[in-house]
């Protein structure tokens, strides 16, 4: 099994985060995620992207600390790393969720 890389708390930069929530279609994973929980890759957007980039989206999110993806079985589970966080950069991902207007994807 294939472990995936999720920064420590620690090592999370803000520009990494602010790249990652830079994207509408990764703005729009994010809300649905702070609206629903945990959710699988499918099910946190339901859009017309291509699995692939979909992929993409959700491998930048984790590697930049945004959200937590773990296993089960044959799915990926994501949640947002919403305490490390607001640990790291209080206030920020509230702001940024309070901007996000529910997209058409």
């Amino acid at each position: 099994m294939r472990l995936l890389y999720h920064p420590h708390k620690k090592d999370i930069a803000l520009a990494s985060v602010l790249y990652a929530l830079g994207d509408p279609v990764r703005l729009e994973i994010v809300r649905r995620l702070a609206e629903k929980g945990e959710l699988s890759c499918c099910a946190a957007l339901e859009a017309q992207v291509a699995k692939s980039t979909l992929s993409h989206h959700f491998k930048v999110l984790r590697e930049s600390g945004v959200l937590y993806c773990r296993k089960e079985g044959t799915q990926h589970l994501n949640s947002l790393r919403q305490d490390d966080l607001d640990d790291r950069f209080p206030g920020l991902l509230k702001t940024v969720l309070q901007s996000i207007e529910p997209s058409k994807l």
